[in-house]
């Protein structure tokens, strides 16, 4: 009998200290830190909605997502326009859109590889459920390139560079773009780039703005980076300038402990950044 006692309650003891064990592993444990609440918007939708991203950041994918797929299923079907994608293929795009049954059937018709595409499929996902439309709203590589050498006006018709470059591009812009462009190249851009690199951001937010009034009377969405949401020096800027009167509203979806943006969305949605390596670490080379 005082054996039976001995080991049962040496079992107790080794029970008692792993138990004991887990919890200090819970103490010492750092748990996640919990999904932000999404932005409280509760204004009816506007004509031109424009939502923000940090391209790599999956919790603000996540977020937007879910903002978009709240007004769809109240009733909204606004057209959809995506940085995602170039101009050029907008004929291909629309082919996809309608035949393909999935999002990775659009991926693989389309054949943009500098983009990370699973953090996209579920924008896709809601395109195709709700039937809507998608337009491409970037210019491609090689467009960027010849208004990097030629100017902004480059490939533009003319009606469109009297709507948008009747006068010259405002200084504000012009100095709120150098520093976007510079600080996403840790400030390693050779002087003699800036001005056509600005050039060609300044013409891919005009592009947009002209691709988003194409789309009257119908609603539409903007998906893009930040950078382009932004409502004094981005498409917002641009679509004020050619319609005064327009409905809109931009949500910009920044990393905590983001700086520099007060007053440039309606409103912002904040996450945590995204773990990733120093995107400097290629310009120090």
């Amino acid at each position: 009998m005082t054996t039976v006692i001995f080991r049962a309650g040496a079992r107790a003891a080794l029970l008692c200290s792993m138990l004991a064990l887990a919890a200090c592993g819970s103490l010492l444990k750092k748990e996640a830190p919990p999904a932000p609440a999404p932005v409280a918007d509760t204004l009816p939708n506007p004509q031109v909605l424009l939502l923000g991203e940090v391209h790599d950041n999956v919790q603000g994918q996540r977020l937007r997502v879910a903002e978009l797929q709240r007004r769809l299923a109240a009733g909204w079907r606004p057209v959809i326009v995506m940085e995602q994608f170039d101009r050029e293929n907008q004929a291909l795009l629309t082919r996809a859109a309608r035949d393909c049954a999935d999002p990775d059937c659009i991926i693989r018709v389309m054949e943009q590889p500098r983009w990370d595409w699973s953090l996209y499929r579920p924008v896709l996902d809601l395109v195709i459920s709700y039937q809507l439309t998608l337009v491409a709203g970037n210019l491609s590589p090689a467009d960027a390139s010849c208004i990097v050498r030629d100017g902004i006006q480059w490939a533009m018709p003319p009606a469109m560079v009297a709507t948008y470059l009747a006068a010259p591009v405002p200084a504000d812009i012009l100095e709120g773009q150098q520093k976007e462009v510079q600080a996403a190249r840790c400030n390693m851009l050779p002087e003699m780039m800036i001005k056509g690199v600005v050039n060609a951001q300044v013409a891919r937010d005009i592009w947009m703005a002209k691709l988003i009034r194409d789309q009257a009377p119908r609603d539409v969405v903007l998906i893009a980076g930040n950078e382009h949401v932004r409502k004094d020096i981005g498409v917002p800027r641009w679509l004020k300038l050619a319609d005064p009167q327009l409905n809109l509203r931009s949500i910009g979806y920044l990393e905590q402990g983001s700086t520099g943006f007060k007053g440039t969305f309606d409103l912002t949605q904040t996450m945590p950044a995204q773990p990733r390596p120093d995107p400097c670490a290629k310009f120090k080379k």
